[in-house]
């Protein structure tokens, strides 16, 4: 298990990092569409749901950030934090479950309970 703990804080921590890419990436297209229709009433409703699934989903993504950074110094709190982000990963299907079902299965091993408490 030595090895798979900074893996899957790396996976998380990359997967965190282009989930936010996504939100920019969104949040630009949707604005973007407001923007280029003209209509008044469409750049304002556009704007606040642009606003909402960047916000959202980049609030979804940053545990999975901070949850890797801290498991890669050692933390033992960050377990518990990716589990629950790793079940949450379990939904985005197939990336998601895959990184999931691994976190899942890397950070319930006893042997990785002993190595965080160390």
């Amino acid at each position: 298990m030595e090895k798979h703990i900074p893996v899957v804080a790396w996976l998380q921590i990359v997967m965190g990092v282009i989930g936010i890419i996504v939100a920019a990436f969104m949040f630009l297209i949707i604005a973007g569409a407001g923007m280029i229709s003209g209509d008044e009433t469409a750049i304002a409703i556009l704007a606040i749901v642009a606003w909402f699934l960047g916000a959202l989903i980049s609030v979804l993504s940053l545990p999975g950030i901070i949850g890797g950074i801290y498991l890669l110094k050692r933390k033992e709190w960050a377990r518990i934090l990716l589990i629950v982000v790793s079940l949450l990963d379990l939904l985005n299907f197939p990336f998601g479950t895959a990184l999931g079902i691994y976190t899942l299965w890397v950070l319930m091993k006893d042997e990785t309970v002993l190595l965080l408490r160390s």
